[in-house]
């Protein structure tokens, strides 16, 4: 094909009052370590700026390099962020998944490609724009070291002209991407021009796709869950972290460690406030993490399901000795090594009991970057408050990928220290017993190591203790200790955060989910009242214990689809282990577990079947 053709199928040609605006996905799928990373943000953030509801996904394999990838921008005047299955924009620069990825298309799609991969041959009912890269890159950058790199800013250059990308919002995102490196922004702007001066003069518009200014972003940012929450954990007041590398929890971690070099040194002595430590291993990890939290510190580790796994024991001492400690726990594909870049949210069972014996932890579940940022708070204060570790239940769809934000509030609130005794304290009461409830809350009084007060030392147990830390194996012992915890759990249903609960009159029925789930609902909503007339109300777990709105939720309601994010319903079986029989027999699953982001269309055809078989 001449480079001066398109092919366009005269039944997927549209009139221009058919135009498409600000409601498109946008793929791009190019071969991982090529460096498009950088391409696709400019892409993603030249949408943000022109004010148009955005969302990005990145899908990458676990090899370091080689390998097929994919990114995918939506945008959504409706305000829509969740992944859309069906793609109407794809940017081929793999020979490798070109041809998968056409199958995958609708009629009536776009196809920007390599022109060397002659994919107009494949389908006629596609609008195919081919465009020779390596000939547009050539002039532009002579070292062929870089141009496999600076080629993708082509693509941007492209997709810009043609679906009407301010230029100069593409040139803003790009020099923000690179930010000091002028030399290299200055050469990757020059290829973006060459794709637009490419396109402008050799292909006519034929698909119905545009972008138009909107005005809906002003003031909010873009940021990745993992971000945020480093972010979170940084205005909580850690002070020691210690972590073992692994994906997809690596990044906040890394991230943090930028944050605490930046703002948590000392300027007198110029030396840190902090201590950041990588382990050997996860157990390691959450073992400093437990015995500086002993010590008086807000101390975390970061990990995900494999790592999770590995802590079971000292997440066990954790909750027997009480002792605080934060678990962020960015979830990904299981069992064992499973899909490591893939995500879900297979971890919430397991976490709710993990280690041997009986054992209850909370659990937090951020649905977005902001509540990343706030929960990381929450956590540290709960954790401290109850004398527990708390888990912190991310995924990498939130934690590694952008998502839009309204800016973070300076937290007012004073921290959480919880019922720490000091020597004056000690002078007071003239002793106390380390395990033993006082309040009625069931949750005792420590104090901290290096407390100058004869009254102040006590051991911290993995075996039975009595109230007052003394080693027992007598039955009644254990039996009380085990009791008080278990009171512990329920003030801990009444402090965790609230669910976000939306309730509609008359209502067929209800869905209820946590996380990142929450994106799909918002939509999923939308087209069962839109496209079948059916009202819907719905709960937002937001922790575990599940707290007595949840509860109380699920009893008004005639039906509950339990949506989430895995193959075995873990939050539906969360749910059946809480309620009583009566509330959980109006419990019915929806699961999603093939390592993408739910997206709306699958739950709700999930749901019209089950309605449909009811």
């Amino acid at each position: 094909m001449a480079t001066t053709d398109i092919v366009v199928s005269e039944r997927e040609s549209r009139p221009a009052s058919e135009r498409v605006i600000n409601d498109l996905s946008i793929q791009v799928a190019t071969v991982n370590g090529s460096g498009s990373q950088s391409a696709n943000m400019v892409l993603l953030r030249s949408l943000f700026q022109m004010g148009i509801p955005v969302s990005g996904k990145n899908l990458f394999p676990s090899n370091i390099e080689g390998l097929p990838t994919w990114f995918t921008i939506r945008a959504s005047r409706d305000g829509y962020i969740a992944r859309r299955k069906e793609i109407d924009f794809l940017v081929a620069m793999n020979p490798e998944s070109a041809a998968e990825d056409l199958r995958s298309l609708e009629p009536g799609a776009a196809v920007v490609y390599d022109q060397k991969l002659n994919l107009d041959r494949l389908r006629d009912d596609l609008i195919f724009y081919p465009a020779p890269f390596d000939q547009i890159v050539t002039p532009i950058c002579p070292d062929a070291k870089l141009r496999k790199l600076v080629r993708n800013m082509v693509y941007d250059g492209v997709v810009a002209r043609l679906l009407g990308i301010e230029m100069p919002e593409i040139e803003k995102a790009l020099r923000k991407q690179f930010k000091k490196k002028v030399k290299a922004a200055d050469l990757n702007w020059k290829a973006v021009e060459a794709g637009y001066e490419y396109a402008d003069r050799h292909f006519v518009k034929a698909d119905r796709f545009y972008v138009e200014r909107m005005d809906l972003n002003r003031g909010k940012i873009l940021i990745e869950g993992n971000a945020a929450a480093a972010l979170g954990c940084m205005f909580a007041g850690v002070t020691v972290v210690s972590w073992y590398p692994i994906t997809p929890s690596s990044s906040l971690c890394e991230t943090l460690i930028g944050y605490m070099k930046r703002f948590r040194i000392d300027p007198e002595t110029g030396k840190a406030t902090f201590a950041i430590v990588q382990a050997e291993d996860e157990m390691a990890a959450l073992g400093m993490t437990l015995g500086a939290s002993w010590a008086g510190a807000r101390a975390m580790t970061s990990t995900s399901g494999p790592g999770i796994s590995l802590m079971a024991e000292f997440a066990g001492l954790g909750y027997y000795g009480e002792v605080p400690a934060v678990i962020f726990d960015i979830q990904r594909v299981g069992p064992s090594t499973g899909l490591p870049t893939r995500t879900a949210q297979g971890d919430i069972l397991s976490t709710a009991v993990l280690s041997h014996g009986d054992t209850k932890h909370p659990l937090l579940f951020p649905a977005s970057a902001e509540e990343c940022f706030t929960m990381a708070m929450e956590a540290f204060d709960l954790a401290q408050e109850l004398q527990t570790p708390v888990f912190v239940l991310s995924d990498l769809d939130l934690g590694m990928n952008y998502w839009m934000s309204e800016p973070f509030l300076y937290p007012e609130k004073a921290m959480a220290r919880g019922k720490v005794l000091t020597a004056e304290d000690l002078d007071r009461i003239g002793a106390f017993g380390r395990y033993r409830d006082v309040d009625g809350d069931a949750i005792p009084y420590r104090t901290l190591p290096g407390t100058r007060h004869p009254a102040a030392g006590y051991f911290t147990r993995g075996s039975g203790h009595d109230e007052k830390a003394q080693y027992t194996e007598k039955p009644q012992d254990y039996v009380n200790n085990m009791d008080r915890l278990s009171r512990k759990f329920e003030t801990a249903r009444r402090r965790v955060p609230a669910p976000a609960i939306e309730e509609t009159e008359s209502s067929d029925f209800a869905l209820l989910a946590c996380g990142t789930t929450h994106w799909s609902i918002i939509e999923a909503r939308d087209q069962l009242d839109r496209e079948h007339g059916l009202k819907t109300s719905y709960c937002r777990v937001r922790a575990f214990p599940f707290s007595d709105g949840v509860k109380d939720f699920v009893r008004r309601q005639r039906r509950i689809y339990v949506v989430e994010q895995n193959r075995d319903g873990q939050l539906y079986s969360l749910l059946r282990m809480e309620l009583d029989p009566a509330a959980a027999a109006k419990l019915r699953s929806v699961r999603h577990y093939n390592g993408l982001p739910i997206d709306a269309r699958s739950v709700t055809d999930a749901i019209i079947s089950q309605e449909a078989n009811a």
